[in-house]
């Protein structure tokens, strides 16, 4: 399993001193968590993409470009870049670059994107967000795949003899993670392909997660990908911790209460009873985190939400080796007990470049067979 952060990069004012970090700050905030979650042994980096505030990543890319040339190891990723409102072509040469930059160390999560007014910022319209998801995906995975593109949709201008600049590093597109809270047509999308699916999973509760994730390996077994078992899967979660479980409570609450996520309405308590977020020891961390296997089954891919609603950059830096220490390295251990053999690994560049060229191996000593 992969295990690692993401951020939505609220600048949100910390509601125990009323300060909040310039835009700036923010963005330089990011990168100091990115560069410690390596640091602590973590395996991936996400950000999201969003257009409006109080958010600053309106350019993931740019933000993980800039974190690649500061980074070893660690996979940068998305969550989400916008599949409806983003032309494909862009996406796909965007990808492409930061392959190149980071040797690899790439994927991306696709979406629909949740903020209504971001469709016609980009000349979309909301009611087309299914049908402009299914076609751009067409599109993009077209222009990774084929050295020449001639195409035609309802949605978009056609393209005649278009060739992608840069290719693909090695000729392995970045692996795509189609991610979706609420959307069944996403998982379908995702199965359709033989893709990743992330369920976001940090607002909703176990029945529902448990719902999508089981649509999912079922289509992608439809679609003659594999097994359920061999599906590929990641969640989302959400934690704040310290040492002592009261402690943490005590601390989180006023953050919680205020957060533009999820604050003004259910209380923590509710909040945290019915859905993944965990606010309290890292054991308690460790037993909620092991109990989505429960109804996600063997899974590939663990991201925590940690740098939000104003938490002073001091504190997600204690919370990430709190998380690199205590947590990620039980969690590693223990999902590997019992993990299901059809289960796969997460993907990762090199794990794809291998299958290729082991297929590629198979497929020359059938020929000359």
């Amino acid at each position: 399993m992969q295990f690692g952060i993401f951020t939505v990069g609220d600048v949100t004012p910390d509601p125990t001193t009323g300060s909040a970090p310039t835009e700036a700050e923010r963005i330089r905030a990011t990168v100091t968590v990115a560069r410690k979650a390596e640091e602590v042994g973590l395996d991936v980096f996400a950000t999201g993409e969003h257009h409006n505030p109080p958010f600053v990543p309106s350019s993931p890319t740019t933000l993980l470009g800039y974190i690649a040339a500061r980074t070893e190891r660690i996979v940068l990723s998305t969550s989400t870049t916008l599949i409806t409102t983003n032309d494909p072509v862009k996406i796909a040469e965007d990808f492409s670059v930061l392959q190149h930059l980071s040797g690899g160390r790439t994927d991306v999560m696709l979406g629909r994107g949740n903020t209504g007014p971001v469709y016609p910022w980009f000349g979309q319209d909301i009611r087309q967000a299914i049908p402009l998801t299914v076609e751009h995906y067409d599109l993009l995975r077209r222009l990774w795949r084929e050295e020449v593109v001639d195409w035609e949709g309802k949605l978009r201008s056609p393209l005649q003899g278009f060739t992608l600049a840069p290719r693909p590093l090695d000729g392995i597109p970045p692996f795509v993670w189609h991610g979706s809270i609420r959307t069944p047509e996403v998982a379908e999308l995702a199965a359709y392909y033989g893709d990743g699916f992330f369920a976001n999973h940090i607002f909703w509760p176990a029945s529902h997660t448990r719902k999508m994730v089981e649509m999912y390996r079922k289509r992608f077994a439809h679609y003659g990908h594999g097994t359920p078992e061999s599906a590929v899967v990641g969640l989302g979660g959400q934690v704040f911790m310290r040492p002592n479980s009261q402690d943490a409570v005590r601390e989180f609450r006023p953050y919680f209460d205020n957060a533009p996520v999820y604050g003004h309405g259910p209380s923590l308590e509710e909040f945290t009873s019915q859905t993944p977020l965990t606010v309290g020891s890292p054991q308690q961390v460790i037993d909620k985190t092991l109990g989505f296997r429960e109804y996600a089954g063997d899974y590939q891919r663990q991201l925590f939400l940690l740098d939000h609603a104003g938490l002073p950059l001091k504190t997600v830096l204690e919370q990430l080796d709190l998380l690199g220490e205590e947590v990620v390295p039980v969690l590693r251990k223990e999902f590997a007990v019992g993990r299901s053999p059809e289960a796969p690994a997460a993907p990762t560049h090199q794990s794809l470049l291998r299958e290729r060229d082991e297929r590629d191996k198979r497929d020359t000593k059938n020929e000359s067979g």
